[in-house]
C-alpha cells in the first residue's frame, strides 16, 4: 500500500509529465517558427510546475518593468529556474554543458537559454551574443556563482561572468538588477539547516533522485526579493559591480534566514 507521501509524489510527477506533454509540441511549433508567442508558453509551464511541486511564491520588491535588464541571482536548486521562470518575461544564461543534459537540456533549449562557453577564447564571442539579445530588448537572467550552492550562504560570484554586458553597454545603458531567492519554510515551519538539502542541490547529489524526493514535499514557501537596480556606467569596473550584486544579494539571504523579512 502506497504511504501518502509517496502517492503525492506519484499525483504530481503525472500531472507534470502531463502538462510538459500537453505544452510541448505547441512551444516546438512557436519556437521553430520564431514567433512571439514562444516567450509566453515556458512561463505558463512554470507557473503550472511551481504550483504542482508545491512552491508558494513569496515576492518583495518589484522586478525592473524597462528591458533590456540583466537580472542576477544567488542559485541553490533547480526549483530557482521555475521560480524566476514564473515571474519574469527572460532568457536564462546557462553554461554550455547543459545543453547536452537529457531532458533537461531539450527542456532549456526550449525556453530560449542562451549557452555561453566560459573559456576566455569564447570571451570576445560571448559578449557578442549577449549584446545582440540585449538589443532585442530581451530581459536575461545570470547565476554568477557559476554553479549551484548548499542555501546557507552565497558562493564568490564570477566577476568575469559580467563582462558579457560590456559589448552592449557601450551603445546604450543596461539596468542590472540583484535577486535573492531563499526557500524559507516547509508547510508553515521554518527550514532549517538540516531541511535545506532537501530542497537544494548542490555538490554530487544526484539530481533524479533528489527530484523525487522533493516531489514528496508538502507547501514549500520561497521568497524572492528584487533589490533595487543598478547602473553598469555607476561602476568603474566588472569587479566593482560584480562585488556590489554580491553583497546585496548576500545580505538578502543573511535577512531572509534571520526572520526579518516575510
Amino acid at each position: 500500500m502506497l504511504n501518502a507521501g509517496r502517492l503525492k509524489a506519484i499525483c504530481r510527477l503525472t500531472a507534470l509529465l502531463f502538462v510538459t506533454l500537453l505544452l510541448l509540441p505547441l512551444q516546438l511549433a512557436l519556437y521553430s517558427l520564431r514567433l512571439p508567442l514562444r516567450g509566453k508558453v515556458p512561463r505558463l509551464w512554470h507557473r503550472i510546475v511551481c504550483r504542482l511541486v508545491g512552491l508558494e511564491i513569496k515576492k518583495i520588491g518589484t522586478p525592473h518593468k524597462s528591458p533590456p535588464t540583466l537580472f542576477v541571482s544567488n542559485h541553490s536548486s533547480y526549483l530557482d529556474i521555475n521560480v524566476l521562470g514564473a515571474l519574469l518575461k527572460c532568457s536564462f544564461i546557462a553554461k554550455q554543458e547543459i545543453s547536452g543534459w537529457p531532458i533537461f537540456g531539450f527542456l532549456a533549449r526550449m525556453q530560449n537559454t542562451v549557452f555561453i562557453e566560459r573559456k576566455a577564447q569564447h570571451a570576445e564571442a560571448q559578449r557578442d551574443l549577449v549584446a545582440s539579445l540585449l538589443e532585442e530588448r530581451r530581459n536575461l537572467v545570470l547565476f554568477p556563482e557559476g554553479t549551484c550552492n548548499n542555501g546557507q550562504k552565497i558562493l564568490p560570484f564570477k566577476s568575469s561572468l559580467f563582462g558579457i554586458t560590456e559589448a552592449y553597454a557601450a551603445d546604450a545603458p543596461v539596468m542590472i538588477q540583484p535577486i535573492t531567492i531563499s526557500y524559507t519554510r516547509l508547510n508553515g515551519i521554518p527550514i532549517g539547516r538540516s531541511l535545506r538539502p532537501m530542497l537544494t542541490w548542490f555538490g554530487d547529489m544526484e539530481l533524479l533522485s533528489h527530484a523525487w524526493q522533493l516531489l514528496h514535499l508538502g507547501r514549500v514557501t520561497v521568497l524572492v526579493q528584487f533589490h533595487p537596480p543598478l547602473a553598469l556606467h555607476d561602476y568603474a569596473s566588472r569587479k566593482q559591480l560584480s562585488a556590489a550584486c554580491e553583497q546585496i544579494v548576500a545580505n538578502g539571504l543573511i535577512a531572509s534566514y534571520q526572520k526579518r523579512l516575510v
